[in-house]
């Protein structure tokens, strides 16, 4: 059964290296390898990778600029960064060796299997740093796009109401938070042990429905998070008055 808290494999000076740490290390080398080999292969005609990575990019950079405008560009590095981040830890989880392949270690008399490497979207302090990062990133880009004077005119005003409103916008902002890494956090760790028990009452044929559905479920994940990063980020770049202005002409 899947434990709540990543496992901890060594301690390094008073800091534990957890296997779902030593995944996200994993994810980050394929990323990053497999960036370093498009450069180094980048072709007139492409080859079939390049072609998928192409088609990828353009085809999400589209959607992007449909939704972001004039902002698609600040906000798509962002957007495809945590969409591939999350995207590749989700589904590398799913492979074998994740959460089987691992060490013994006895604990309060019995023995328990330490796994080497675990989804680190099944670890709430990961989720919780994605959702950090994407918190930051989206107010650092607010500031950049709109100005310190209309992004601090959001939450503080000298209108009693307006500063009402303000205050409910800076609870709102915490909650995305909340909202976003324990959404990502919930469903991966569901997904893991769903995975973990249907896998140890069957060994063969059984789970494989189960591991297309995980499949399912993390590309959703890895989209929704994205996705809402990029909302997020297109409304908070966006200034008042076109907020309004864009509010005036729906209604018409």
């Amino acid at each position: 059964m899947a434990q709540l808290a990543p496992e901890t494999l060594i301690t390094i000076a008073n800091f534990p290296i957890t296997n779902t740490l030593l995944d996200t290390l994993a994810v980050d080398v394929l990323l990053i390898g497999s960036v370093v080999w498009l450069k180094k292969h980048m072709a007139i005609i492409p080859n079939k990778f390049q072609n998928l990575m192409e088609y990828v990019i353009d085809s999400f950079y589209n959607l992007t600029e449909s939704i972001s405008g004039k902002n698609a560009p600040a906000i798509f590095p962002f957007f495809m960064s945590f969409f591939l981040f999350i995207l590749i830890g989700n589904w590398l989880g799913l492979f074998p060796g994740f959460g089987t392949v691992g060490f013994f270690e006895h604990v309060e008399g019995k023995t328990e299997l330490v796994p080497l490497l675990r989804n680190f979207t099944s670890d709430f302090n990961a989720t919780f740093a994605l959702a950090l990062i994407s918190l930051v990133s989206t107010h650092i880009l607010a500031i950049r796009a709109i100005g310190v004077g209309q992004y601090l005119g959001r939450y503080f005003s000298l209108n009693p109401v307006m500063l009402f409103v303000g205050i409910l916008e800076i609870i709102s902002e915490i909650t995305k938070v909340i909202s976003l890494s324990f959404r990502l956090f919930g469903n991966i760790f569901a997904g893991e042990i769903v995975l973990s028990t249907v896998s140890n009452l069957f060994a063969f044929v059984f789970p494989v429905p189960f591991l297309l559905l995980e499949t399912i479920v993390g590309l959703v994940q890895a989209l929704v998070f994205s996705m809402l990063t990029m909302a997020f980020m297109s409304i908070l770049m966006t200034p008042h008055h076109a907020e309004e202005h864009a509010k005036e002409v729906s209604h018409s």
